[in-house]
């Protein structure tokens, strides 16, 4: 029911105010329908459509058509056209002709973040404004451009968006220029062709190289053939440059500059080779440099210059006369065609020193260097490039006991020598420091006798001993066993403190061996020279230990009462006897002076005190 309710108001609205007109077998009928609404349509299921219009005045008849759409009329009356009329029948339309020769021309396909070609319209202090065939024009930020251009100018635009957050139409030229460069990019690095760019800036690890709207990575390794140390000086440079590395994911380029000089070196090298002689002295930019030398470009080969060949001196480390980037002259030492490989020297340009050097450094000749190297057997002395002297450790000084030249020179100290011997065979010279001096042990026997008395500073002290300088470079040892008569001494230091000012005797002297020996006991008589066997000797008692009983005397001699060969009840019998710090009279049974005592004799001993 709704249905039909849906479709008498449609009826109601098409027949409204109109008037409709009806064929049917070539038959013209008008109707005026009422503005009055259809109240009813009914369509029955048979292929006969019936179409009921009731008025509202019931005055007025009802009017009903019938239309029969299976009737052979309405198909017989059908008017048949030939195709080859179709072209009479179209020029003999009434209609005009619409004209679309408007749409003929310019037709763009506008679409966003496509590249097209636009004409500049306008230009303000704002922007560029151009026409793209859009509905509405587009501008351009002025800082986009090089150059700006002029009115109806044709340039290349990037559609970056339709409308902005301000309804703006956004278009960059500078997004344009770099597409078009980059595809012209991609077609270089796919023909394995060059492009042309110039070195704006350094970069941590390389440059940047300008391609023209497109920036693109050069490696500080691709420079150049051999090391590069000041980048600055490329900067602004403009060359060629290989693709090397075209990533269209990251939008990056990597060039090489070193790749194209390479190939150019592969035809000068054999060019090279070929006219290359042993003694050829050739120039050439030092390219890398190494510990055991540096490699020299000659022109599109490279050198070897090994450090033994740079300089007749002594170097450590080749950077101590050449540098990375110098020019320099070489000598051809060796080449080696096959393998490509060219030994090089520098040293070789001068006169080997050794040559003359016989004239210049005669035995007894006073000589003066620099320290260049300290070892523990000596020193070497650099007299002149190519020119060393040793010093022996022994030829530094006459009496010093020196244990390493570090502790009396520093490298780069100026010092004076004489020339001891040469060798020139085996490239030798032997220095000495002390021979500039008058060797005090030629005359160290007159001047210290033996059996006198001289005063001297304790410098040194060892386990065996102490060392007592007499004067500036003459030092005497006074043993530990010349230091007490009545002491066993473990220690210098038990006695003596070093800077002591002591006096000392002259035990021995030898300017032959260079010994000089000095004793502090010798002093005094020994006071063991007092005592023999059968002496009568008052002693306190310091001491009761197991092995005996220890006394000293006045003069500060110890003695001892030995408990060897007695019973155990004689020595308890002693050692109840003999008291702590009680003095006793003695009798003296022995003297020992090897073990700085006297012995007591245990029988026939006074028990009264005294």
């Amino acid at each position: 029911m709704n249905q039909e309710n849906n479709n008498e108001n449609n009826i109601e609205k098409n027949l409204e105010n109109k008037e409709e007109s009806v064929v049917v077998d070539n038959v013209t009928e008008e109707v005026k329908v009422d503005e009055s609404p259809v109240e009813e349509m009914k369509v029955d299921e048979k292929p006969i459509e019936e179409t009921q219009v009731e008025q509202t005045n019931p005055s007025e008849p009802v009017m009903t058509k019938t239309i029969d759409y299976l009737d052979n009329s309405i198909i017989f009356d059908m008017k048949t056209v030939d195709i080859k009329d179709m072209s009479e029948l179209s020029s003999s339309d009434s209609e005009p002709a619409i004209d679309t020769s408007m749409y003929d021309h310019n037709i763009i396909d506008i679409k966003q973040n496509r590249i097209v070609s636009a004409r500049v319209v306008d230009i303000t202090d704002k922007g560029i404004f151009v026409d793209i065939g859009f509905k509405s024009e587009g501008m351009v930020m002025k800082d986009e451009f090089s150059e700006i251009p002029d009115i109806n100018d044709e340039i290349k635009v990037y559609i970056k968006s339709f409308e902005d957050s301000k309804g703006n139409f956004v278009l960059s030229k500078q997004k344009a220029d770099f597409e078009v460069k980059w595809q012209e990019l991609r077609e270089t690095f796919e023909d394995d062709g060059l492009v042309q760019g110039k070195i704006i800036k350094r970069i941590k690890g390389g440059m940047i190289v300008e391609l023209g709207g497109v920036q693109g990575f050069l490696p500080g390794s691709q420079i150049e053939v051999y090391t590069v140390a000041d980048f600055d000086k490329y900067i602004d440079l403009e060359c060629d440059f290989k693709i090397v590395k075209f990533n269209e994911i990251r939008r990056n380029i990597v060039l090489s500059r070193k790749e194209l000089l390479n190939d150019e070196m592969k035809e000068k090298r054999q060019e090279i080779l070929s006219q290359m002689e042993v003694g050829m002295i050739l120039e050439g930019i030092v390219k890398n440099v190494t510990e055991f030398g540096a490699f020299v470009d000659l022109g599109g080969i490279d050198g070897l210059l090994h450090i033994t060949d740079i300089t007749w001196g002594r170097i450590n480390h080749p950077s101590e006369k050449i540098s990375l980037g110098e020019k320099i002259k070489v000598k051809v030492i060796d080449f080696d065609v096959k393998n490509i490989k060219i030994s090089l020297g520098m040293k070789q340009l001068e006169e080997n020193p050794w040559s003359t050097i016989e004239s210049k450094y005669s035995e007894g000749t006073k000589v003066k260097g620099k320290v260049v190297n300290l070892m523990n057997y000596g020193l070497f002395l650099e007299l002149e490039e190519g020119i060393e002297g040793l010093i022996h450790i022994s030829e530094m000084s006459w009496t010093k006991h020196i244990k390493h030249p570090k502790d009396i020179y520093q490298i780069n100290d100026e010092v004076e020598a004489v020339v001891i011997s040469l060798d020139i065979a085996e490239k030798k010279i032997a220095l000495g420091i002390k021979q500039l001096l008058e060797d005090p042990w030629e005359s160290i026997e007159n001047k210290y006798p033996a059996n006198t008395n001289h005063k001297g500073t304790v410098k040194h002290f060892t386990q065996y001993g102490a060392f007592v300088e007499l004067e500036e470079g003459v030092d005497g040892l006074l043993h530990i066993s010349d230091m007490s008569w009545t002491t066993i001494v473990k220690h210098p230091s038990e006695i003596l403190s070093l800077n002591d000012e002591i006096e000392v005797k002259i035990l021995e002297v030898s300017s032959e061996e260079r010994k000089l020996g000095v004793g502090l006991k010798q002093l005094q008589e020994d006071p063991l020279n007092a005592y023999k066997p059968g002496d009568s000797v008052s002693a306190k008692v310091v001491k009761v230990l197991d092995k005996g009983i220890i006394f000293s005397t006045n003069e500060s001699i110890e003695g001892m009462i030995s408990f060897n060969d007695l019973s155990d009840s004689e020595k308890d019998s002693l050692k109840d006897q003999y008291k702590l710090d009680e003095e006793y009279n003695l009798t003296v049974s022995e003297v020992s002076n090897s073990m700085k005592k006297i012995f007591f004799s245990s029988k026939n001993i006074e028990t009264d005190k005294d």
